[in-house]
């Protein structure tokens, strides 16, 4: 008998940055995530969408050093899940790869490609995995090229920006489907890199590409353009999104015309009336604003453990249940106690002092015992 989505059984938040994983943006989104947790937060990076690279590990690698450098107050325990492609010895479908998802708290995909990250993950253990997860409680986090393979039908930026293919969509990895609502999520909504010569809003579309780009979606879906420097929370449990950063978040939605909440400015005319031309109205929320998720549509809630294998179902269960391990103290951290112990020694009390607050500030307490001093994380 699978349990109900109820008590302990709380999916976790959905965070998408419209760009910008390593800029102050991306550090804010990460903080508001890291701090709802009374523990170092286990925090698992997906290398999947970079996985083509070569050097996809460096690729994934500087978010970990971001985290752990502007992030440091909270302690993440940060390991990487180098799940590059399938049939390799980093496939996705390796229970030794995947490993660090199966206790993460926090789960986080970006660069590379959209189209070379369906591919890796449909149907993988790492995607299977991931989801899991996220009905346990996880938080996922996905910026770039990340935010586009989680949507029904994923944008194949490359294939047509870079390599002039014919305008179309792919199936995307549908993480939203879980919910029953069909979503496109489109970053990089108002970048301007291209200047005044090249339109390269909507992902580097432009507007008339993109335009051409609705007519062609198999089916109707609500599509969510999120602005750069600019992240959407959306909190499963309460059914609502919530828009944080310099920019704004734009949704275009089938189904019956509503108002647009008071204060809140209309979309521009252009974009209104391509909506209309696909029976479907355009919203536009700033920083600060809460939406529901069923704007476009009837919201379901799924059974915990739906459309999962059984026994990656089971196994998450059983992970979920295990106690949490006491973190480890960073090099940093034992690197200031021994310093301090040798200023203590001395007598350099003003020494030991100022050291006992660095080590505070990186998030421990440390206690003097006849053993020897004690660490213990704070909080």
């Amino acid at each position: 008998m699978v349990a109900s989505l109820s008590g302990s059984f709380q999916p976790g938040r959905v965070v998408l940055l419209g760009s910008g994983e390593t800029s102050p943006s991306g550090r804010k989104a990460f903080e508001e995530v890291f701090k709802r947790y009374n523990h170092s937060p286990r925090v698992a990076l997906l290398e999947t969408p970079a996985g083509f690279e070569l050097n996809s590990d460096r690729v994934i690698g500087r978010v970990a050093d971001f985290l752990r450098h502007h992030l440091q107050n909270y302690q993440p325990q940060i390991e990487i899940v180098a799940a590059r492609k399938r049939g390799t010895p980093f496939s996705p479908d390796l229970e030794s790869i995947v490993a660090p998802l199966w206790q993460a708290d926090v789960i986080f995909m970006g660069p590379g490609s959209p189209t070379y990250a369906v591919r890796q993950l449909k149907d993988s253990l790492a995607w299977q995995v991931l989801i899991a997860r996220h009905y346990l409680g996880a938080d996922v986090v996905l910026a770039s090229a990340a935010t586009i393979a989680i949507s029904r039908f994923a944008l194949p930026v490359y294939e047509i920006y870079k390599v002039g293919e014919e305008l179309h969509w792919k199936d995307g990895l549908d993480f939203f489907g879980i919910y029953d609502l069909p979503i496109v999520f489109i970053p990089h909504w108002n970048n301007s890199e291209g200047g005044a010569e090249l339109d390269t809003s909507h992902c580097f579309m432009g507007r008339k590409r993109f335009a051409e780009l609705i007519n062609l979606l198999p089916e109707k879906c609500m599509l969510v353009g999120i602005d750069e420097k600019t992240a959407l929370y959306m909190d499963l449990a309460s059914m609502t999104a919530t828009v944080v950063g310099q920019g704004g978040v734009t949704v275009i939605h089938p189904g019956d015309p509503h108002e647009v909440a008071q204060g809140q400015p209309l979309a521009d005319a252009q974009l209104i009336n391509l909506a209309r031309g696909i029976e479907s109205h355009v919203h536009f929320f700033r920083h600060g604003v809460t939406f529901p998720l069923d704007i476009c549509c009837p919201f379901s809630l799924p059974q915990p453990g739906a459309g999962i294998r059984a026994p990656v179902w089971q196994k998450a269960i059983d992970w979920a249940s295990k106690p949490l391990e006491e973190p480890t103290p960073p090099a940093e951290v034992l690197e200031r106690v021994q310093a301090r112990e040798i200023a203590r020694q001395n007598r350099d009390w003003a020494r030991a002092d100022s050291l006992r607050n660095e080590i505070e500030q990186l998030g421990w307490m440390v206690q003097d015992t006849k053993q020897g001093p004690q660490l213990k994380r704070k909080g």
